[in-house]
């Protein structure tokens, strides 16, 4: 099936934003990465990065090889994409406080400190700017936006893969996708 857009999946730092990727090339859409950031103890399964998405302000032409690929993009970032190209956003959500305990746990084995803001706040802080950002993405027409909760997909992947296969056109092998959820990586359950 050839798909005339971008599927940009996006969302707050660990907020499974690479399983979500995982999902999407094992079920058929070819995922745009450049392997620079390795798998490790905390994406065993890789990262699925795209350097370039990161300068995509100052530089959008990643953007003319990316038609019917996915392609990661951090939220903060989705506001540099040129209006004109179709573009459907997966907006992954997660709780809040597990994504800030995942968050805190990979600085501490990088060996770098979390920063001075509060867990609290800092959860304050992503709630509206992920809100901000799907209020945004829905106000433009070269975007389509479906948000997906992590804590729904792997509690119970079936229902939210086929909303997701619909999202992007159908096509997709959603038994490989569903595969791809695995429990045992949700390490930092909201308790």
């Amino acid at each position: 099936m050839t798909r005339d857009f971008v599927t940009i999946v996006s969302g707050a730092p660990r907020s499974e934003t690479s399983m979500m990727m995982r999902m999407l090339a094992d079920g058929g859409i070819p995922p745009l990465t450049d392997g620079v950031r390795r798998p490790d103890r905390d994406n065993p399964h890789g990262y699925f990065e795209y350097e370039p998405v990161k300068r995509t302000k100052d530089d959008a032409s990643w953007l003319d090889g990316a038609r019917g690929r996915a392609v990661k993009m951090v939220h903060v970032l989705l506001r540099d994409l040129p209006e004109g190209r179709p573009c459907r956003v997966i907006l992954m959500r997660r709780d809040l406080k597990e994504m800030l305990a995942s968050q805190r746990l990979m600085l501490e084995r990088l060996g770098r400190e979390a920063g001075k803001i509060s867990d609290e706040r800092m959860a304050e802080i992503f709630a509206a700017q992920l809100d901000d950002t799907e209020r945004w993405l829905r106000g433009h027409a070269s975007f389509s936006c479906l948000a997906m909760s992590y804590n729904d997909v792997v509690a119970d992947p079936r229902p939210h893969v086929a909303r997701l296969a619909e999202f992007l056109g159908g096509g997709l092998d959603e038994d490989a996708m569903c595969a791809v959820v695995d429990p045992t990586l949700w390490r930092n359950r909201a308790r």
